[in-house]
């Protein structure tokens, strides 16, 4: 059979002609923008799941975000019980994901007073210490501490700062300082008008600084925004949900390390959604996980995941595809979502949703891929 098979150099220019073809069929797709946008489904992929913690007629599982730990390893996630509802569930998985242990009786017993979308991170000072810390949404910001990678957890003094959410997002500057960003609107409310705000730390969470206001945009409600740095690291890029509905998501630039930021633009129609959290991709595409949003969208209301590049992002437009990753048999109340790159190049998107048709409530649960998966089934 050998001898029929080309030649390992024909071989390999015809994995370089492949490539490029996809490429380039890749790049005109990313010129449409709009309902149009070529989409590939994963969502009925089953043995791609894995069920944190299943929904029952009485127990709904909310809102979760996941850490993933420099041993490559390790996984945290977190979330609430109800919508927006109390904390108190924890769960660590030493396998990157596939099996989990709850941890909720390792917590402090005034961790089950905290209230709504619960969001952990991993902080590291000036000094190389490292600090885990779960931050919630009410009252004024609570928060516990772990500075032995997650074995012991302890209550801290709230940071004192009304929202309707606490931080969506934590990224790192050049200093080495992070910024955290979250909204609020009037005396902290969950009304109009909304804005973004960020505040920063430099001593890895110990201590933040007085929040300011970033996005106001008139006659929208910039919320839950996620922050990230470009490809080429001069850049921060800021994206955020408009919940008056009244067009597209939001989006914002700074070069200054978030000293000063763009005013707020419409994303490209494919990035229209709730909730974004992203990752960048070994070949530099980026992937961005939320609930799909975008109008006249085909699987609006269900978890989905945008695939293209910072030019994309940039320049306007829609991306390359996306991909449907999980659907919510109640409309649009999923997303809000825990994202992983693991070294083998898989995926790991965790989320809320209601998993199932009939009387059990929302699930936290993951789907894990290979962007080459949903590469192959776009291309077709």
């Amino acid at each position: 059979m050998d001898a029929f098979l080309p030649r390992p150099s024909l071989r390999g220019s015809l994995t370089s002609l492949c490539l490029f073809l996809a490429s380039f069929t890749l790049s005109v797709r990313a010129a449409v923008d709009g309902p149009n946008l070529p989409w590939v489904d994963l969502s009925q992929d089953t043995a791609r799941h894995v069920i944190l913690a299943a929904g029952s007629p009485t127990v709904y599982q909310g809102h979760p975000t996941t850490l993933l730990m420099p041993d490559q390893k390790t996984m945290f996630a977190v979330w609430s019980l109800g919508h927006g509802g109390p904390t108190g569930p924890m769960a660590r998985s030493d396998d990157a994901g596939l099996t989990w242990t709850r941890l909720d009786d390792a917590l402090p017993a005034s961790y089950r007073q905290h209230r709504n979308c619960p969001s952990i991170y991993r902080l590291v000072d000036p000094a190389g210490k490292e600090r885990l810390w779960v931050f919630s949404a009410h009252p004024l910001m609570p928060r516990i501490l772990s500075e032995d990678g997650g074995k012991t957890w302890t209550e801290q003094p709230a940071l004192g700062f009304p929202c309707v959410m606490t931080f969506s997002s934590v990224v790192r500057l050049k200093d080495g300082s992070y910024l955290g960003l979250y909204h609020r609107g009037p005396d902290g409310k969950d009304r109009s008008p909304l804005e973004v705000l960020q505040t920063s730390t430099r001593d890895g969470g110990v201590t933040w600084s007085e929040p300011r206001v970033i996005a106001a945009v008139k006659g929208k409600d910039p919320c839950e925004p996620f922050a990230f740095r470009s490809p080429d690291g001069g850049e921060l890029c800021l994206l955020m949900r408009e919940n008056r509905r009244t067009g597209r998501s939001l989006m914002a630039f700074s070069r200054d390390e978030g000293a000063t930021w763009t005013e707020p633009v419409e994303t490209p129609w494919g990035l229209s959604g709730d909730r974004h959290i992203g990752i960048t991709l070994a070949d530099g595409r980026l992937l961005f996980a939320f609930r799909d949003q975008a109008p006249q969208s085909t699987t609006r209301g269900h978890f989905v995941a945008w695939v293209g590049t910072y030019s994309d992002l940039k320049r306007g437009l829609s991306g390359q595809y996306r991909i449907k990753l999980l659907h919510s048999f109640a409309g649009g109340d999923c997303g809000y979502p825990g994202l992983e790159l693991l070294p083998d190049g898989t995926i790991v998107a965790t989320t809320y949703i209601k998993y199932r048709p009939g009387p059990d409530k929302h699930s936290v649960v993951s789907t894990r891929f290979k962007i080459a998966d949903a590469d192959r089934l776009v291309l077709r």
